[in-house]
């Protein structure tokens, strides 16, 4: 049955819709309390069902190991690629790169690591953690809590939507590059099956992407055994290449990667475009903090993963130095000839969990957005009854799968995807910049001088790499780029649509308080039995009720009107999941609070009532929700493709019962026609 939007999407409005401002919980409290307490009495909170406390994390082997599997797999696997892929601008076979160039290369990747990713996301980015959860989203969402116009707000979360649609462009290209620049190492050990490459490649993301329906906890138990493996091997064949020309050593003084740049001019300019892929998957280090915590991630980057990375790009640079011929691949020219199937195999394996990495994260980030209103509603599975962040989302697993899998079709290398790879992820470093900029200036209440010398500073350098990456857009540049900007369309036509219903629902509803005066009047029939009246606005009588007051003329003898609303902060806090007060004997209004980074359960939430002395009973209670029907109106407030857009979305959202996980054999639905 095709499923129409429902009054109950508009119960989870988005951070920045009008004229919601950021407000503490007390005042928060305060005003609904002001605003509808009466004669029976104030509102009272009741406890959080599953807070957690992201501050507090173990620092041992076992985290550091994890943060090993899930965290840093992309950025790990970058050197397959990236410095093939930077050196090839200025030489090849045929014209050799010269000494002083190698260095310069090396030299730039190694300081975009200790700039890029050490100072910017380990030093600072990482502090600006939202009740201890990270990433675009969090950073969004803290920023706009201290914006000081409705404007500004909207601006911020332009900024974040575009950086998160841009992570989106990642999350499919990441597996793409990830598993070709892992199974093109066939080229080198057995030239004759280079035809093979493609539909191995294939066959690997359609397991890889079938497999996610297990959930990241039971697929990655071997996730940081693997990647404690693959760091421990790249830095080995590092220092084994090192060893022979010893002087690659003076690539880390940033001198040659400024000589480079004097030297070459636009040409290292367009070198930075390819520079950048060594950084690839320094956004992961901030978006799963929520997960692992600050400290271990911070410990695995500086004494572990950074000095891998470092000896092999500097081994890279060394090969190259006296064999300029394996320019073709120096990666894998760096091992021995009979080490070379062994490392195909386990590049293989590592690139998978590179791609796992960036599947989970995009798995998380759409549920955020949901939560937050820019995105329908879909189907989320839970993979682990202990872990509430361990979730499978169907459609947009499968989503980008097909993305994944055209490209490979499509660009048929990893050199040709690279064109394609660096947009996306500085298009996100810069967002997450200038987010930074706003919250270290007005939370952290440093001077607008110290932000501007240092942020200003990552986000010239951003827009540097950027600029080097819009280049490439005739050669696949275009790929991020289109990604980011149907899927910006797509969440602010969601948006939109989605305020229009709520202005207009909220014009035509009846006050609770002028309901309750004339229900004495009215002389319905009360029967027995709990009713569950959900609605997106407290204030406002649910539709749904009225339309079953209309049509069956009757009203249960214990009404609960219920919202459920989306805080613009990772959890509810604890003591503040839900606010209770009583509008006339027997009725109730209940508003239940959830963090993005939270799944709604209703009827767990209104089970909590039992302790209050409000006798809920989930298996007996009735949930009624209005049934929309959207048209456009006489004077439209859509243009008609948007219009379109809006109803195909709709159509296909998953139904309000499904996401907050009310049992459907308890619901009734009333139908409203409603335009826009």
């Amino acid at each position: 049955m095709t499923q129409s939007p429902d009054d109950t999407s508009a119960l989870n409005p988005p951070a920045g819709a009008e004229p919601r401002k950021p407000i503490s919980y007390a005042e928060e409290t305060a005003a609904e309390t002001s605003n509808t307490s009466n004669k029976h009495g104030g509102a009272r909170e009741i406890g959080a069902d599953d807070d957690t406390n992201h501050h507090q994390r173990p620092v041992g082997m076992a985290a550091m190991l994890a943060v090993l599997g899930v965290v840093y797999g992309d950025i790990g696997t970058s050197p397959l690629y990236a410095f093939q892929s930077s050196v090839a601008i200025v030489g090849s076979r045929e014209h050799p790169a010269a000494a002083w160039e190698v260095l310069g290369i090396a030299s730039l990747i190694f300081w975009a690591l200790m700039l890029v990713v050490t100072i910017k996301y380990v030093l600072l980015v990482m502090r600006a953690d939202h009740d201890g959860e990270g990433g675009i989203i969090a950073l969004m969402s803290l920023a706009q809590r201290v914006a000081r116009t409705p404007r500004y707000r909207w601006v911020l979360g332009i900024i974040g939507i575009g950086g998160a649609c841009l992570f989106f462009g990642d999350g499919i290209i990441t597996p793409a590059i990830s598993v070709l620049s892992a199974i093109e190492g066939v080229e080198v050990s057995l030239p004759s099956a280079s035809h093979v490459i493609i539909p191995v490649a294939i066959i690997i993301l359609i397991g890889l992407f079938s497999v996610q329906a297990l959930g990241t906890g039971t697929i990655g138990k071997a996730f940081g055994p693997v990647m404690l493996i693959w760091f421990v091997t790249i830095a080995l064949m590092g220092v084994a290449s090192i060893v022979h020309a010893p002087e690659v050593l003076w690539a880390l003084s940033p001198v040659y990667a400024a000589e480079f740049v004097m030297m070459h001019g636009w040409l290292a300019f367009i070198a930075l475009g390819s520079v950048v892929l060594s950084v690839t998957g320094a956004e992961a280090l901030y978006a799963d903090m929520g997960h692992f915590g600050r400290s271990p991630i911070r410990y695995t980057w500086v004494f572990f993963v950074l000095p891998a990375l470092t000896l092999n790009y500097l081994g890279q640079g060394a090969l190259l130095l006296h064999h300029p011929e394996a320019l073709s691949n120096p990666f894998f020219h760096l091992a021995p000839r009979w080490g070379q199937i062994p490392l195909l195999i386990l590049a293989t394996f590592a690139t998978v969990i590179a791609s796992q990495a960036g599947i989970s994260g995009g798995f998380s980030l759409c549920r955020q957005l949901i939560q937050l209103g820019y995105l329908p509603r879909m189907r989320v599975m839970h993979t682990n009854a202990d872990e509430e962040a361990q979730i499978y989302l169907p459609v947009f697993n499968w989503m980008l799968a097909t993305g994944a899998i055209l490209l490979v079709v499509s660009f048929r290398s990893s050199s040709a995807l690279a064109a394609a790879y660096g947009i996306a992820v500085t298009g996100t470093f810069m967002c997450t910049a200038v987010l930074a900029m706003v919250v270290f200036r007005r939370v952290f209440k440093w001077s607008a001088f110290k932000v501007g010398a240092i942020f200003g500073f990552f986000f010239l350098s951003d827009s540097m790499f950027f600029s080097a990456n819009v280049l490439k857009i005739p050669d696949g540049g275009w790929v991020p780029v289109a990604i980011g900007v149907i899927a910006t369309v797509l969440m602010t036509t969601w948006q939109r649509g989605r305020n229009l219903i709520r202005v207009r629902q909220q014009a035509d509803s009846l006050p609770v308080a002028s309901f309750l005066t004339r229900l004495p009047q009215s002389r319905t029939v009360r029967v027995p039995g709990m009713a569950v009246f959900l609605t997106a606005n407290p204030d406002q009588t649910p539709t749904c009720l009225l339309h079953n007051l209309k049509h069956n003329k009757v009203l249960h003898d214990h009404v609960l009107f219920v919202t459920v609303q989306t805080l613009d902060q990772p959890e509810a806090q604890r003591g503040h999941r839900a606010m209770v007060q009583e509008l006339a004997p027997n009725i109730h209004r209940i508003i239940v609070r959830y963090g993005f980074m939270e799944m709604p359960n209703l009827p767990r939430a209104l089970e909590e009532l039992n302790g209050i002395g409000i006798e809920f009973d989930a298996i007996q209670a009735s949930y009624f929700v209005s049934r929309e029907l959207v048209v456009r109106s006489t004077v439209p407030k859509m243009s008609l493709w948007r219009m379109w857009l809006f109803l195909l979305m709709a159509r296909n959202a998953v139904p309000s019962t499904e996401f907050f996980r009310i049992p459907p054999d308890r619901v009734v639905e009333l139908g409203v026609r409603i335009a826009i």
